[in-house]
Parts: structure tokens; sequence; C-alpha cells
């Protein structure tokens, strides 16, 4: 009762509710209970009682609770997003074990604070008693796979063969991924045929991997190895597989692989299943079939599925079935009113493009940021488009538009198609010169040396007048440049993508 009293506590105006709650559950002897006080905790922080809170865990640490109790608290105060208070409880406890920091590490993994989990990890070495184990190292990958941190991923890697830490098909899977979202596709194919491959889970991790780097062959080879083996496939093996075929165009094969879940493995496409097929018909142009299988779908169709159609009737310039995408999607976010604003832009619809935009303004919608980040030198460096909170600023832009000059020079033209208002085609360019990745482009060619291979991720798709203009980089410099985005790997080299212009 009085817990959910707590947790009906959401404004500064409840505080004093909060007060009384925490008055009676002394009272009546439960104050050292975690759940309860975590909840407390938890009530003070949204009344704006921060200190409150503070005090609470301090005087609970006080008491010397033991270091099961210490990490029941820790483990709630990460699961309501507390990271801040969970980090102030380890620093003040005084007694540990591994558990305690795993659940730091994890935490901070769940609360998408990746950077936190490596230094999390760093500062539990410098404890001579408490050692890192398979925990540790899982979700320490898991922070690096998610920032595509290369750099970091070869240290934690290279701890666990140290500490010699035994692979299990967690710790197997986990490598495998981490070197495929970090760009080293083969590294990741090493690591692959140099473990155990009896669980799923690995096989997946590997034929996922390839299907992000458009490498749908190798991707549809390890899949008959995988049944040469006779290791059974699941549903996310078939979902690695169609979006391996969706990557690479291959219609056929998608379909064929989408027929045989059901017919020969008795594995019944789920949402994400026809969401692959959805890209797949939309990327090979198949927009009309695309929608047909949306219509004739069992299951009721989800916003990525219909987000994927709105995204091939902008490349297709089908402003018709767009229109129908945006009015299923009852929960539009900007992206998708971008993606119909695009639309109308790309068949010259002025008019019907404003519209979108007022709309947009009207509801208080904004486009998502695009924000790229590179590692250098141990550290994430972070940019979104026109930044100029860099410390390298001024260098950066001199880098960046001496390349915009010498691409120019060589025959580059800016794509100017989707910028998403009627102007002039001067202004169109200058919107599309400081997109987030190519200030991180310009900041790791100020940097490195020449020659050395070149890592960025993006949080969404790469617009196309940066994929060519990175394009014609590569060959420019001579360097090979690994972009990472929303959707897949893209990997430059003399002027020429992995993705054959097709993503």
């Amino acid at each position: 009762m009085l817990k959910q009293v707590l947790e009906s506590c959401k404004a500064p105006s409840n505080s004093k509710c909060v007060l009384q709650a925490h008055a009676h559950i002394f009272k009546l002897g439960y104050g050292t209970y975690p759940s309860l006080l975590v909840s407390t905790v938890a009530a003070y922080r949204r009344c704006n009682r921060s200190y409150l809170a503070r005090r609470l865990l301090l005087w609970f640490l006080s008491l010397s609770p033991g270091v099961c109790n210490t990490n029941v608290i820790i483990e709630s105060l990460m699961k309501i997003g507390e990271s801040g208070l969970a980090k102030k409880v380890l620093r003040n406890a005084s007694d540990q074990n591994v558990i305690t920091w795993n659940l730091m590490i994890g935490g901070y993994v769940r609360n998408v604070q990746y950077e936190e989990a490596l230094k999390t990890l760093k500062n539990m070495l410098s404890f001579t008693d408490i050692k890192p184990n398979k925990f540790s190292f899982a979700s320490s990958l898991a922070a690096c796979a998610r920032l595509g941190d290369l750099h970091h991923a070869k240290w934690v890697h290279s701890l666990m063969i140290d500490a010699g830490i035994e692979l299990n098909a967690i710790l197997s899977s986990a490598l495998v991924d981490v070197y495929a979202k970090c760009g080293d596709i083969e590294t990741s194919r090493e690591v692959f045929y140099s473990v155990k491959r009896n669980d799923v889970s690995i096989w997946n991790a590997m034929i996922t991997g390839f299907a992000t780097h458009g490498l749908a062959t190798e991707a549809i080879r390890v899949f008959s190895e995988m049944e040469a083996e006779h290791v059974s496939p699941d549903s996310i093996t078939f979902l690695g597989l169609l979006t391996a075929c969706s990557h690479c165009g291959l219609l056929e094969e998608g379909k064929e692989y989408f027929g045989l879940m059901s017919q020969r493995f008795s594995i019944q496409p789920k949402l994400e299943h026809y969401g692959a097929m959805v890209d797949l018909l939309g990327r090979a142009g198949r927009v009309k079939e695309a929608y047909e299988l949306i219509e004739s779908m069992q299951i009721e169709p989800d916003v990525v599925i219909w987000r994927s159609l709105l995204s091939s009737s902008r490349t297709y310039k089908n402003p018709e079935l767009g229109e129908i995408a945006i009015q299923n999607l009852s929960k539009a976010k900007s992206g998708d009113y971008v993606l119909l604003s695009n639309i109308y832009s790309s068949t010259k619809k002025w008019e019907s493009a404003q519209k979108v935009r007022e709309l947009m303004t009207k509801e208080g919608i904004r486009k998502a940021k695009g924000k790229s980040w590179v590692e250098f030198g141990g550290m994430i460096h972070r940019f979104k488009a026109g930044d100029t909170s860099h410390i390298e600023t001024m260098a950066i832009y001199k880098v960046l538009e001496g390349l915009i000059q010498k691409t120019k020079s060589e025959g580059f033209v800016s794509d100017t198609d989707l910028v998403l208002m009627d102007v002039s085609e001067e202004e169109k360019e200058e919107n599309l010169n400081y997109h987030s990745e190519k200030l991180a482009l310009a900041y790791v060619i100020l940097k490195s040396s020449p020659g050395t291979e070149i890592r960025i991720q993006k949080n969404i798709r790469m617009c196309s007048d940066c994929h060519n203009w990175i394009k014609a980089v590569s060959k420019l410099l001579n360097r090979v440049i690994i972009m990472r985005d929303r959707i897949r790997f893209h990997r430059f080299e003399d002027g020429l993508c992995s993705c054959k212009d097709y993503w």
C-alpha cells in the first residue's frame, strides 16, 4: 500500500505526501527494506527533493547493510534509470563483490550509457580482490557493440584472453557480434571459425553481421554450412537472411527463404519477417507489391512496416502510397513527416511539402537530429549537423572546406534533390555541406595518418549526397572509409561503396 502511494507521487506538489509515507514506513519498522527504500528515493527525486534521496541512501549505507542488500539497491536503481544514484551507492558501499560491479556495468548498458559501462570496467580492474567474470565481459562487449568502438572491443577481448576466460555460447556470439558492429567483419569471421559453433546464437551473429555489411552471398553460405552441421535455424536466422537479401536486392532468394521458414522449418513469420519482406520489395522498386503484402498479412502491421513503405515510396517517388503509409502511422514521428515531405520535394510538389512542414510546426514536431561519432585517441568524438562545439572546430571546418573544393574540382556534383526547400541550387548545397558525418570525417582526416582506415558511426540513415561525397573522398585521398548508419555498413574505397549504391 505504502509503495503504491510512493509510486503515485510524481510532482513537486506531492512532496508532503512522500514525507508522510516515509514516516509511516519508519514507524512500521520497514525503513531498511530495499524495495521500499528505492521507491522512497525515486519518489523524492520525482518531487525535486534529490538532497533527501541522497541523504536517505547515505544513511542506509552507513548501517553496513551487507553486500546482498547493496546489490538489490543498485539493481533496483538501475531498473528505474537512476544510474547516478546507483553510482553513489557503489562509491560509498563498504562491502562489494563481482555482482555489484556487474550490476553497474549491465545497468549502464540498459540505460544507454555505454561509455560509463566501459569506465566502470576500468575502475573494477583497479581492485586487486575483485576480478571481472563472464558477465562483466558480456556486458562490456555489448557496450562496445552499441558504440561501434573497435579500440575498446579489442581491449575487452584481450582482457578476456589474459584472464583465461573460457568462451561459452554467449561470449562467442558477443565477440562475433561486436567485431561485426565495429566494422571489422574479417575479425568477426576469424572469431566465428575459431570457436565452437554448437549454438544457433553464434550462427545468427555471423549471418546478421554479414547482412549488415551487405555481404549477402557470405550470409547465405554460412546458412548452408549451418545446415550441413545440423544446427537448426530459428526466427532470428531467417531475419538475418531476409535482411541480407534486402540489402543486396536478392528478391527471388528472399522470397524463397520467406517461404522456407514455414514450409520446411515450421517457423511462422513474425512482424519483423514481414517487415523485412516489405523492405526487400520496396528497395527493389516493387512498392505496390510491398503494399499488397501488407494488405494480405494475417497480423496487424506495425509502425516499422508502414515506415518501410513510406521510405520506399520516397525512393521511388510514389506520393499516393506515401500518404497511405502516413495515414496508417497513428503516432507518426518527425522522420515520417520528413520522408513524406521528401517525396513531395523530389517530385517538385513544393506546396504539398510546405503543408507537411507547416503541420510539423503546428504539432510541435521537430526533425530528428543527425549525429555522428568517431573513436580517436581512446575517446568518442561526437558531431551534429553544423556543429561548432568541438575544441578543434576551426581546423575541422578548414579541412572540410578544402575537401569540398577538391572533390568539386574532380567532378563531384551535390545531390540537392531531397533538400526540403524550394530554394536555389547554391542554397541547397550549403544545407548539405555540414552534415554530421562530413564533420566527423574531416576530424579523422585532420587527426589520423594517411592510409589508415576511418570508421564513422551515425544514428540515422545517411543521405545520398553524403554517400556520394564520401565515395569521392575515398578516391581523392586513397583512404578506406567505413560508415555504419542506422541501416547498414558502407565500405568506401577507390570511389566505390560496398553497397553498390543500393541501400
